[in-house]
């Protein structure tokens, strides 16, 4: 899909579209401000239209993502880096000890730890999730907050291209 092609869906088929990567109000919401020259136009503006949210509108977005122990399980049907992390290979005791800090993590903030895989592997995801259980409420719901919109940003980079059709047919003639 290229940016074109997003900017000129109707209201319903950006939603529908775009609901699985951004929750459906934030994606209703950032359909009004189209048309976006890029795809890192649309992530700023998902951005921005969250970063509005309060404290709790924030806990409660970060409530409806994946949990991040169905990711590491390759549960997660939206989540491919997982596979290329090493968490394919976790031994009965590594996924015991990821289980066991997720949970504290879950009892501590209420809300499943968030971290974008792409470079990461299953020690630097293990070291992340036990320095930022030491972080306060309010430190680790923007931690968390910025590692989702680092997902948005993968994901939107993959699905959207920012070249117009035409553009592409011409370089390619």
């Amino acid at each position: 899909m290229t940016i074109h092609d997003a900017n000129v869906l109707t209201l319903e088929e950006f939603v529908s579209t775009f609901r699985w990567i951004f929750e459906h109000s934030i994606a209703e919401q950032v359909s009004e401000l189209r048309p976006f020259p890029s795809y890192q136009f649309l992530h700023h503006a998902m951005k921005k239209r969250v970063k509005k949210y309060t404290i709790e509108e924030r806990v409660a977005l970060l409530q409806t993502l994946p949990d991040f122990i169905e990711t590491i399980r390759g549960q997660n049907p939206y989540n491919q880096v997982s596979k290329q992390s090493g968490f394919r290979s976790l031994t009965s005791r590594e996924y015991k000890k990821f289980i066991a800090y997720h949970n504290k993590y879950i009892k501590k903030f209420g809300f499943p730890f968030i971290i974008a895989m792409r470079g990461h592997n299953k020690q630097s995801v293990y070291d992340a999730l036990k320095k930022r259980l030491k972080n306060s409420e309010n430190e680790e719901i923007e931690a968390a907050i910025e590692e989702m919109f680092r997902i948005y940003f993968y994901i939107l980079r993959e699905i959207i291209s920012n070249e117009d059709r035409d553009e592409i047919k011409k370089q390619s003639v």
